[in-house]
């Protein structure tokens, strides 16, 4: 053998060894998420000078909200850790809650195009004379996965929805989402009107 296969062949037996470990197809890795540490939940109090009160997260501010057609009592909640923020926007009710109903159920349709489902579940709580329905958005492109409304049906009408400071991807998201709605949950188990009359049922 010469020289020059002697050599030819040093190289390509390295080569035949890597090419016969690389045998078979690929496996893609899997998509990964970041981890995210949650806070346990703990609350406080929001009763001030608004016709409303109730129990928002330790770790969240409350910031009027400033926008340009922002009215009375409009607030946010900043979820700090989050990038998330829940606005609530309040309406006087005064004969024209029909309105308010069909401004609520149209919001929410607006995210039809990239939701996948939209849930909704009733509330009601009778002693303090608050009702109103809870929309769950489902789909990793939808802006706000959850929004609702309250209202006594004659006086106060309130409305909140989720959205993030980020691009949406709500499979990412989804534990985030799924703890920032046990937070809101719990600030519609503990809301109530302030100075009024408690009536026994919900009136459209």
């Amino acid at each position: 053998m010469n020289l020059s296969k002697l050599r030819l062949t040093k190289y390509l037996i390295p080569v035949a060894i890597i090419l016969a470990s690389c045998s078979g197809n690929p496996v893609p890795k899997p998509r990964g998420y970041y981890r995210i540490d949650l806070p346990a939940h703990h609350y406080q109090h929001f009763d001030t000078t608004f016709p409303f009160a109730f129990e928002y997260p330790v770790y969240s501010k409350i910031v009027k909200d400033s926008s340009s057609i922002a009215e009375p009592y409009w607030i946010n909640i900043v979820y700090l850790p989050f990038h998330a923020q829940l606005h609530i926007s309040y309406k006087p009710v005064h004969k024209n809650l029909a309105t308010y109903l069909d401004d609520a159920h149209t919001l929410v349709n607006k995210h039809i195009p990239k939701a996948n489902a939209i849930g909704q579940q009733a509330y009601e709580n009778p002693s303090e004379n608050v009702y109103g329905l809870v929309y769950e958005i489902r789909g990793s492109g939808a802006a706000s996965p959850f929004q609702f409304y309250l209202t006594d049906s004659t006086r106060h009408f309130v409305r909140g929805a989720l959205y993030f400071d980020l691009v949406p991807n709500n499979d990412s998201l989804a534990p985030v989402i799924d703890f920032l709605k046990e937070d809101i949950r719990h600030m519609i188990n503990t809301f109530h009107w302030k100075n009024q009359e408690k009536t026994s049922s919900l009136k459209k």
